[in-house]
């Protein structure tokens, strides 16, 4: 059976791609320098990372003298998007009212947050409603 490229990233993935997005476009130092200091993560490590996130298709590289300068080929918000989706559909049993449910019950939720989340709400049901 092949395996199947995983639509997801692991989690040091996830704080790289993070890194580039903030970026735009970045070197392995360029990344490098936008993690904590206590981070303590080696020059190859880091460099095995990028390159298997390019392996994965979720960037894509263009040399520039000796360096690689890595660019996400994935948008934040469409990552954003597939892992929610991927979320719903293996925790809430695909209901999204479910997901949206156990968000509302969060004690941390200030009613700041509360009323934007009610906002969103009103402008969707608006939208989709002319």
């Amino acid at each position: 059976m092949k395996k199947k490229k995983s639509d997801l990233l692991t989690e040091v993935e996830l704080e790289f791609m993070n890194e580039l997005w903030a970026l735009g476009e970045g070197t392995v130092r360029d990344v490098l320098a936008r993690l904590p200091d206590d981070r303590n993560l080696a020059y190859t490590s880091a460099a095995t990372i990028l390159r298997i996130l390019e392996q994965k298709e979720f960037v894509t590289s263009r040399k520039e003298g000796k360096s690689h300068v890595y660019i996400p080929t994935l948008a934040r918000d469409t990552y954003q998007s597939r892992t929610l989706r991927d979320l719903s559909m293996k925790l809430f049993d695909d209901t999204p009212a479910s997901l949206v449910a156990r968000l509302l019950s969060d004690e941390e939720l200030t009613e700041e947050a509360l009323g934007q989340i009610r906002a969103l709400v009103d402008r969707r049901l608006k939208n989709d409603t002319g």
